[in-house]
């Protein structure tokens, strides 16, 4: 297609913590990286997302490496501004670097790729029967985890290990809670995870781990060659 590219995380661009991951597949040349709360100090973050009490919530990352919690649907409001500067300005591929579940974000002729709609789909057809353990960055999100993944034949397991505050005990902590749930695939379900993260949980896992940004990175690249 060589078409333009435009990389959408719901914190601060560029994701540096994962550019070498997504420089990996996707040329340079081509792509654009745009973040949610690019331009925001943490007091406007604060006052335009900050989750209120049961809110849904989404956790991203700063440029400064900071770990911040949003209320998803204020993100979602603010993605869809941002999907239509993108297509205004001629974009024609958006990957959205977030997993987060999302009903109403939309694309009047650019391809938008969400991840929430690729992998749950694509982790059902590949793991058939077997459970499925799924890493999230915090408790909250546990709960709200239920329509996302309910293709699975087999109701998932959960454990916490934020990609941005994880040290190796909380993700040795993790793959002990997923062992003993009876995990067989683990799927590190946030864009901040990375092959650090995969490979310290399969070496004591010794189970296939897969990374959602791995996934989605690969068919973009698909979409622009």
């Amino acid at each position: 297609m060589n078409a333009s590219l435009a990389t959408l995380t719901i914190g601060q661009a560029p994701r540096n913590d994962i550019m070498p991951l997504l420089s990996a597949y996707l040329p340079a040349e081509q792509v654009r990286h745009v973040g949610l709360l690019d331009g925001l100090n943490a007091a406007q973050i604060d006052e335009r997302y900050r989750p209120l009490e049961g809110e849904k919530v989404l956790v991203s990352r700063l440029l400064d490496g900071t770990q911040v919690m949003l209320a998803a649907s204020r993100v979602e409001q603010g993605l869809q501004q941002k999907i239509s500067e993108l297509e205004a300005d001629g974009c024609e591929v958006i990957l959205l670097l977030c997993t987060g579940e999302f009903g109403q974000l939309h694309a009047q002729q650019a391809l938008l790729l969400e991840p929430d709609r690729i992998i749950p789909p694509l982790i059902s057809a590949i793991v058939s029967q077997h459970r499925v353990g799924i890493v999230v960055p915090v408790a909250e999100q546990i709960t709200q985890q239920a329509s996302k993944w309910q293709l699975l034949a087999t109701p998932p397991c959960f454990a916490v290990a934020s990609p941005y505050l994880a040290d190796d005990a909380a993700l040795a902590l993790a793959a002990c809670e997923l062992q003993q749930q009876g995990a067989q695939v683990v799927v590190l379900d946030c864009i901040g995870y990375h092959r650090r993260h995969r490979d310290f949980l399969q070496a004591r896992l010794e189970i296939p781990v897969l990374l959602s940004n791995v996934l989605v990175a690969k068919l973009a690249a698909e979409l622009i060659d």
